[in-house]
């Protein structure tokens, strides 16, 4: 390695000694573009060295001979791209860009390494750095919010803690840096406190040691989940060499704060108790949090009987946003929890990136799979395949075997061969094990189910690619099909821009709400597959898999897109401070988009187009939320008449609130001012009222509706004009069946209102009983 560091930057050196006689130019290095390879035809080592020929020739004429031409060049593409690198003064460069035949020629400038990508697909910076006007900038990075995490805890010594160049921490901050039994905590000017709860936990039969009563992250979920919040600027993350970058958090300068919760599992249920997050609620209100993002959650229940629910709502009280994930029971529909309309419940989707390694089957087929296998095979060199089940051992059962269980292998079959294994049951990177135990010099993963179109990227053991059902299909049948099978795959790399992006994650739980239909869940959807944030150092994300620990991991979940959310709410609260937690909502909500960077609608991971119950309102568009125009506002009274018309029983809405109150006569949930509109059981028309808040400038909005299939929507007024900031207007919303729509359907929408400027976006979600008669709109 070292001597080829030395002969690497020995010839530009040389080179620039030999231009030294020029008092001009210095020589550099320049991508010299000829334009793309011929597409459709297999390349053959001769046409490479054809095209590689090209090149000197070129780059010769314009040096003394081809021989030095060979050795200015760095690289030459020649596969997919027709062009090359070298090292050139320039006056060359110039000359060659006059070439006809040449399409480019530009420096090859030095860039920073790609950012852990998220913040940079949700156009907020580039590099680290912030783009000019950005929300990032024009809300100074979320400086000073205190976002507050519920979870497993904190590992204090990340580096995503750091508090470098942050200022003395906020008088109004009442929290403490709680220590452990024998643990010693350290808090910071950006980690400024530290709590843990475990009471419900040992009421409930779990065990508690000396070495475990600590708010220390012993799982990693909790520092992965609050360094995506608010973690500071961390230059040169990266997973084993993958997704290189400087990582950070939505508010990379607010100031967090950990609250654990959540104790080592001991029953299906898991271990986060409703005892312990209420008490946690409590603590981070008292002390003066102005963000809760709890990546937790349950079976749907009764806002009456959801500790989280409660412990929201007096935080929402307080005029504290709580943002929730909404859970990972997808893709079935109803799956979707933390219901509650005062929750911000946030859907998991992809991003730009992917870990890739790709397959080549014998018959010239190429299938994309996902991994972060630090280990390849030799290129160029094809290798038998051979699946699980025909790898069984003798005493194996076929159904173990397939899924490559311990023991259930042949190595006499398996040795040098690419195993196929079938994914489920057993973990992926046990099968990975078992697959290099027997043999194996590779394996490829493959979803055995349809509905599980999602594939992840794990640090194997061998090298190994996992690919979806659809390309599972295309593989056996290559199998199946000659009797000698063969394969290869690419080693894994880290590749950036992938399109479609997003796509709905498969695990991401889906609406309709089951406790209460006429609310919108989820309410967004943001990055949550593959991020790579920090990581508790008491956890080895390879699980001492020949690789080393380190404090970054890649985790996947609404857990993860669920503190994606948080950040940005922590931006709104530093530059809007007095806004209420509604107003935030909505300012997220209706400037997000449904669209991906293909410009076509969001789909999921089968490619059917996405609806609100997958995504709620649309992705996260950051650059926007700022700037919303109008807003839907909610107050303490709008969720008490809420809470009065799902039940009379006052002495329960005390639950919520102590305050003597008055349940109005008559209020329909249909006119809960939310950012959404949803009418469950639509009973051939219906009329409800919203109201929305200028915080913009004066200005006329002129609705626009794109009407669910087989409804009329009619909207009245259909302009509003605000004359001044902070001024409200009520409108109507009418429905109507009509006569050939689908009953017990839902069908989806929207409503934008819009001065040519802002575009303030409702989804519309209805399900129509049965048609009966029609009913004018007037």
């Amino acid at each position: 390695m070292g001597r080829l560091f030395k002969a690497r930057f020995l010839l530009p050196l040389l080179l620039l000694l030999s231009v030294a006689h020029s008092p001009v130019f210095a020589a550099k290095s320049y991508v010299v573009y000829l334009g793309p390879q011929e597409n459709g035809r297999r390349i053959s080592p001769q046409d490479i060295a054809d095209v590689q020929n090209s090149h000197y020739d070129l780059m010769g004429s314009h040096m003394e001979s081809n021989e030095r031409a060979k050795q200015s060049i760095i690289y030459s593409y020649t596969r997919f791209i027709n062009g090359f690198a070298a090292v050139m003064d320039e006056t060359q460069a110039e000359e060659i860009a006059k070439n006809p035949n040449v399409m480019a020629v530009f420096p090859n400038r030095a860039r920073k390494l790609h950012t852990t990508r998220t913040w940079d697909f949700l156009g907020l910076g580039k590099d680290g750095t912030a783009i000019p006007g950005s929300t990032w900038e024009r809300a100074r990075f979320g400086e000073d919010t205190i976002i507050a995490n519920l979870d497993t805890g904190v590992w204090p010594e990340s580096a995503s803690f750091n508090d470098e160049g942050m200022d003395p921490i906020p008088l109004r901050w009442k929290g403490i840096c709680q220590q452990g039994f024998k643990d010693k905590i350290t808090c910071n000017r950006k980690l400024i406190g530290v709590r843990y709860f475990n009471d419900g936990y040992v009421a409930e039969g779990g065990t508690v040691t000396d070495d475990t009563a600590t708010p220390r992250d012993v799982e990693g979920h909790g520092t992965h989940t609050l360094s995506t919040a608010g973690g500071a600027f961390v230059p040169k993350a990266n997973y084993f060499g993958f997704a290189n970058g400087t990582m950070k958090g939505g508010s990379p300068r607010a100031r967090v704060a950990a609250y654990k919760v959540c104790w080592p599992a001991f029953s299906d249920e898991g271990g986060c108790y409703d005892a312990d997050i209420l008490a946690a609620f409590e603590s981070a209100i008292a002390d003066g949090v102005d963000v809760i993002s709890f990546s937790v959650g349950g079976s749907p229940s009764e806002f009456f009987n959801d500790a989280i629910a409660v412990g929201s709502f007096h935080a929402t009280l307080k005029g504290i946003p709580v943002v929730a994930s909404g859970g990972n029971e997808g893709p079935k529909a109803g799956t979707v929890t933390n219901l509650a309309p005062w929750i911000f419940t946030v859907a998991a989707s992809t991003l730009d990136r992917d870990c890739t390694s790709y397959i080549a089957l014998g018959n010239r087929t190429h299938l994309k799979g996902s991994s972060m296998s630090t280990k390849g095979l030799p290129e160029r060199k094809f290798y038998p395949l051979i699946t699980a089940g025909d790898a069984k051992a003798a005493d194996a059962m076929d159904s173990d075997a397939l899924l490559c269980k311990p023991r259930s292998l042949d190595p006499s079959k398996v040795n040098g061969k690419i195993l196929i294994c079938l994914r489920g049951v057993t973990a992926r990177l046990d099968k990975g094990e078992r697959a290099l135990e027997a043999g194996a010099v590779g394996m490829i993963l493959v979803n055995d189910n349809p509905d599980e179109n999602d594939v992840f990227h794990y640090s194997h053991v061998l090298p190994a690619s996992h690919i979806n059902y659809a390309d599972g299909q295309i593989l056996f049948a290559y199998y199946n099909s000659t009797l000698s099978p063969m394969a290869f795959m690419t080693k894994a790399a880290t590749v950036l821009g992938t399109k479609p992006a997003p796509v709905m994650a498969d695990f991401s739980s889906r609406g309709p709400n089951t406790i209460e239909p006429a609310i919108l869940k989820p309410d967004i959807t943001a990055p949550g597959v593959d991020i790579l944030a920090s990581l508790s150092e008491a956890v080895d994300p390879s699980n001492e898999r020949a690789e080393p620990a380190t404090p970054f991991g890649f985790m996947s979940g609404t857990s993860m897109s669920c503190p994606h959310i948080a950040g940005i709410v922590g931006l709104l609260r530093t530059a809007y401070p007095v806004w209420s937690p509604a107003a935030i909502r909505s300012a997220i909500m209706t400037t997000a988009v449904t669209f991906d960077n293909n410009r076509q609608v969001i789909k999921d991971l089968h490619f059917e187009k996405a609806t609100p119950f997958q995504f709620g309102a649309g992705h996260v568009h950051p650059s926007q939320v700022l700037d919303p125009g109008l807003v839907y506002d909610l107050g303490p009274y709008d969720y008490m008449n809420f809470l009065c018309a799902r039940t009379q029983n006052i002495s329960q809405i005390r639950l919520f609130i102590n305050d003597s109150y008055a349940c109005p006569t008559t209020f329909s949930i249909l006119n809960f001012n939310y950012p959404s509109i949803t009418v469950p059981d639509l009973n051939n028309w219906a009329v409800i009222t919203r109201r929305v808040k200028n915080v913009g400038p004066p200005g006329k909005y002129v609705a626009r509706v794109k009407a669910p299939r087989g409804i009329t929507v009619a909207v009245r007024p259909m302009e509003l004009i605000f004359k001044q900031k902070g001024e409200e207007k009520e409108f109507e919303v009418l429905f109507r069946t009509k006569a050939w729509a689908k009953a017990e359907e839902y069908v989806f929408g929207s409503l934008v209102w819009s001065d040519g400027k802002h575009a303030v976006r409702s989804p519309i979600v209805v399900k129509p009983r049965t048609y009966s008669v029609s009913i004018p709109l007037t």
